[in-house]
């Protein structure tokens, strides 16, 4: 049974355009595993959902990067970051729901990232050859949202640096069969049920590959880290 870790960016739950979405693609998903599919949905927003990766927390990552041993306050820290990867690295396919704020991500999904980007977990690095992904072989979909801005609109509508920078980091660990989706925009828009409509198009025209990536994965690929 193939395995997708679904990770809402949103705080507004029924209200919220993007989970909407990443739950009707999710939906079309497990269909295609007669609804055998363990879906793992890790809402963001939720109190105490993530770990704090602080002033410790930073330094027990350092202590990895020079190898040194990490003191019983560290190793704490790491075991909490520890245990939010292992539930990235388990899965075998990933659902990202990520509205715009501020031209960027919700500071959720940065802290998110932030906890599982480690060394030697989801990334390696070699002096000479650089940076290399670690979460090979599992396919992600990113559905985009946002309430102005839309592709080729006037810089006075706002900038993009939100599915910009979650496509690059897709790519650093090693994800690279990722679709993004964008429903933009929300509010600042003559005709919104059209272009829902283009986004679940979308979804339901990547639902058939995304789920033809998680039964690979399953079978093929081991946990990372």
């Amino acid at each position: 049974m193939p395995t997708i870790l679904h990770v809402n960016a949103s705080p507004r739950g029924p209200r919220s355009s993007s989970l909407e979405l990443a739950r009707t693609f999710i939906s079309s998903v497990r269909e295609a595993f007669d609804g055998d599919a363990d879906v793992q949905t890790l809402n963001l927003f939720e109190p105490g959902i993530l770990p704090e990766f602080g002033s410790t927390a930073a330094a027990a990552k350092m202590a990895v990067f020079s190898g040194q041993a990490q003191s019983p306050e560290q190793a704490r820290a790491w075991d909490a970051a520890r245990a939010v990867f292992e539930q990235f690295a388990a899965a075998d396919g990933y659902v990202f729901n990520i509205p715009m704020w501020n031209s960027g991500i919700p500071y959720v999904l940065k802290q998110w990232i932030d906890v599982v980007t480690q060394p030697g977990w989801s990334f390696g690095f070699d002096p000479e050859a650089g940076y290399s992904g670690l979460i090979t072989g599992r396919p992600a979909v990113a559905i985009h949202t946002s309430g102005v801005f839309a592709p080729g609109v006037p810089a006075a509508f706002g900038r993009d640096f939100s599915s910009t920078f979650f496509a690059d980091w897709l790519e650093f660990v090693g994800i690279e069969d990722a679709t993004h989706v964008r429903f933009a925009p929300t509010v600042l828009n003559a005709n919104p049920e059209q272009a829902r409509r283009l986004a679940v198009s979308e979804l339901d025209a990547a639902a058939p590959a995304f789920a033809a990536g998680l039964a690979a994965a399953g079978v093929l690929q081991p946990l990372a880290g």
